[in-house]
């Protein structure tokens, strides 16, 4: 058996398609939704995903505005500069771009962004909504994980899912997410003794650790939905995840490529995202 593969390329476009029309419809009553990027430094990976941000606000139609800042920005600086979005009510989503210079503290800055205008979904407000289940911003990559397996027809309800990981970006809100969805959820993290014992009960599977190849073929259980958030260079520098593909798609029935799976769909929920504040702003 060879996996079939949960091609978010694809599915990304499609959503991209459907927030073009929804901007269309927000400029043709006279707002164009616009998101505000704040990139302190010169880290190359990040500047690589706000180019891509930047392509992907244009394709829709949304107004991309890119503020780049050096890495000895000061920290009062950087917090000046998203109260003026906050206060500016053309700009509908807010992202800084992470990871931030050692000497600026990531969760005052998040905090310091409008939940209104919480594009990333990282905001405490956000979290909280997520956690008692009310209506929020969710954090991109879970949410595009969600999608991929909607659009596959894969229904969490009645099925055991282990995420592995607990970061406050993915694993935690994919966990609640899952749970949300009726699926049984088990996190397991760094400190999961004997992880292969718990993967191996996973109906759906989803590796959010950011470490190459820690999900091998004997972790998984045959048919099973492997999602790979991780983001890793291979020996040769090459784009991998956190499972070793080729080795675990002879075994899955479902299975995210990187790149091309989870990636693509984290870049497409950030714009529904924001075209959803712009929607809110106009009610």
């Amino acid at each position: 058996m060879t996996a079939r593969i949960l091609d978010g390329k694809a599915l990304a476009a499609e959503v991209r398609a459907e927030v073009a029309q929804r901007v269309a419809a927000l400029r043709a009553r006279g707002l164009q939704p616009a998101l505000a990027v704040i990139l302190v430094g010169d880290n190359p990976a990040s500047q690589t995903y706000v180019r891509h941000k930047g392509s992907d606000c244009e394709s829709v139609g949304m107004r991309f505005v890119l503020d780049r800042f050096a890495a000895d920005l000061p920290q009062a600086a950087l917090l000046a500069r998203i109260a003026q979005l906050n206060a500016d009510p053309s700009i509908h989503g807010i992202l800084v771009q992470l990871p931030l210079p050692k000497h600026i503290d990531p969760n005052l800055v998040i905090a310091a962004i409008s939940p209104s205008k919480d594009a990333d979904g990282f905001h405490v407000q956000s979290a909280g909504a997520l956690m008692v289940g009310l209506p929020g911003f969710r954090p991109c990559t879970p949410y595009g994980c969600m999608r991929l397996l909607q659009a596959a027809g894969i229904a969490p309800r009645g099925r055991h899912a282990v995420v592995v990981g607990r970061s406050n970006i993915v694993g935690k809100p994919m966990a609640l997410m899952l749970l949300q969805a009726d699926a049984t959820v088990t996190v397991c993290h760094s400190a999961t003794p004997d992880l292969a014992t718990f993967t191996r009960q996973a109906d759906i599977l989803v590796a959010a650790v950011g470490r190459r190849r820690t999900i091998t073929a004997d972790m998984v259980k045959p048919g099973a939905v492997v999602i790979d958030v991780g983001m890793n260079q291979d020996e040769a520098g090459r784009l991998c995840g956190d499972t070793d593909f080729a080795a675990v798609r002879e075994v899955a029935g479902w299975i995210t490529p990187v790149p091309g799976g989870v990636g693509p769909m984290t870049r497409a929920m950030l714009l529904v995202n924001t075209v959803e504040a712009a929607e809110r702003s106009a009610r």
